[in-house]
């Protein structure tokens, strides 16, 4: 109903939510933003009821939830309890992006599998993809969205296998798809990882330098290479921000996809699910998948 004000409940299971978000939330259009912080799993389904029972059944569409925080198997379970607790006709819309991880996910592969289509001719089913990162955010995104697309997707692990381990198991148990933890703590197990990619995301920590010149030295067969970190030094050796199709310095045929350019595809999409929110006809439920199918639309 177009005399409803857009109002978006904002849940932050830390103790701030991210002024990025409000801003992004703001700058699509909703008129009412209201953060709740320090947000259990348990507590979702009361404020979700408080949120839809307040107003008229047509009203919904125009009614919001992001949730944030900085985990995203937390999110998604933030998300299922929203949707689980929706009566209707008394509606609403959800939006889960933890940290911006699963729009900086979708802008990531968004950016890559573009060039993998014009550059090499090639798309993601059987595509070797390294992760470096793996357990953080950003990482556990792409590596599903990529396994979903049919890559092989190798999740290497920086600092014992056992966390990327229980990351892969709970992504077959939620999405059905085969993640392979491989240990990734020496210069040479990292060297030996990237010489049989053809795709690496590095998604690691701000300001980290996950992939030394030495370890992408002997990367023959690698196609592309994107690093979300823009904070120096570079996650990949040799990455400049804007990088966005050029060739990666000291590597054979490997092209760059920098931060700049993943960041500017990861603020049109979330930007673009929020406008989602409030433009749809009825109400709309958004994750990572929703951000990828948008991303890819966008890059191309």
């Amino acid at each position: 109903m177009s005399d409803a004000t857009p109002i978006l409940h904002m849940f932050a299971p830390q103790k701030h939510m991210s002024p990025f978000d409000v801003n992004m939330a703001a700058d699509a259009g909703f008129k009412v933003i209201v953060p709740y912080i320090n947000v259990e799993l348990g507590e979702v389904t009361p404020l979700v009821q408080d949120a839809i029972f307040s107003r008229p059944p047509e009203y919904g569409k125009r009614t919001g939830v992001f949730i944030g925080g900085k985990d995203a198997l937390l999110a998604l379970d933030m998300m299922k309890a929203a949707k689980e607790a929706i009566v209707p006709p008394f509606e609403l819309s959800v939006f889960a992006d933890p940290a911006g991880s699963f729009t900086t996910a979708a802008g990531m592969v968004a950016c890559v599998e573009k060039l993998l289509k014009e550059k090499h001719n090639r798309d993601w089913n059987g595509t070797t993809v390294a992760i470096f990162g793996a357990t953080g955010v950003v990482g556990f995104a792409s590596a599903v969205i990529a396994a979903l697309e049919g890559a092989k997707v190798k999740m290497v692990a920086h600092r014992g296998i056992e966390r990327v381990v229980k990351t892969a198991e709970a992504a077959k148990e939620r999405f059905g798809v085969d993640l392979e933890p491989v240990p990734g703590e020496t210069p040479e197990q990292k060297a030996a990882i990237v010489k049989d990619a053809e795709v690496v995301f590095a998604a690691a920590a701000a300001g980290v330098e996950v992939l030394s010149a030495a370890e992408m030295g002997d990367a023959s067969k690698l196609l592309v290479a994107a690093d979300v970190n823009a904070v120096p030094p570079p996650g990949i050796a040799g990455m400049e921000l804007f990088m966005n199709g050029e060739q990666l310095l000291g590597c054979e045929k490997a092209l760059g996809v920098g931060p700049l350019a993943i960041g500017d595809i990861k603020y049109k999409t979330q930007a673009g699910l929020f406008k989602q929110m409030l433009a749809s006809d009825g109400t709309v439920h958004l994750d990572f998948r929703d951000a990828f199918a948008l991303a890819r639309s966008l890059v191309s």
